[in-house]
């Protein structure tokens, strides 16, 4: 196996997260990476959902209220096996020992707000989610939880940039065995 910086072994292979803004291409992105790269691909509002891993509904964002602990208990061997790709909007609770690589898709606001509203947003969770877009919320804070070295932002605006997203972290993946 291959060493990462730290000295501990690395997986036989790696785990991305891909996150961002609600509406940035998070889930186009990941199942086709995962098909591109053969990795799994875990969507965490449906995990959520499908293993009852919630404590409620919460009625003003529309959502469920994820329990974070169950999450992350429900994930723990799969993780540490690999080869997982998890999308999810937020990424601060993930233990950073699980990630290789994080992905923070980024879309332009004229873009997002039309996807958001396609998608029924409105009102406070419309402009809660745009806002966070504008202050690049969700790329400060996978900066903030993990190194800085294996976080990167990506352009999600239209079907080209996904391609070239899944084409470029398609290659990072095939050559991550040998990355120091």
């Amino acid at each position: 196996m291959a060493q990462n910086g730290g000295g501990r072994k690395k997986r036989e292979r790696p785990n991305i997260l891909i996150t961002g803004t609600p509406g940035t291409g998070k889930s186009t992105t990941s199942v086709a990476l995962a098909e591109a790269a053969s990795l799994r691909h875990i969507n965490i509002g449906d995990l959520v959902k499908e293993k009852n891993l919630h404590d409620g509904w919460d009625d003003e964002f529309d959502c469920y209220i994820i329990n974070e602990d169950l999450v992350c208990d429900e994930l723990e061997d799969l993780m540490e096996q690999g080869g997982n790709i998890v999308d999810h909007h937020g990424c601060d609770f993930f233990p950073e020992r699980w990630f290789d690589y994080v992905v923070v898709l980024q879309t332009d606001n004229s873009v997002l707000y039309d996807r958001l509203t396609k998608r029924g947003y409105e009102g406070k969770k419309l402009s809660n989610n745009i806002e966070c877009e504008i202050f690049q919320v969700l790329l400060e804070e996978a900066r903030d939880s993990y190194k800085e070295d294996i976080v990167v932002a990506l352009k999600s605006d239209n079907i080209d940039d996904i391609d070239t997203n899944v084409s470029t972290l398609s290659d990072w993946v095939r050559n991550w065995s040998s990355l120091p």
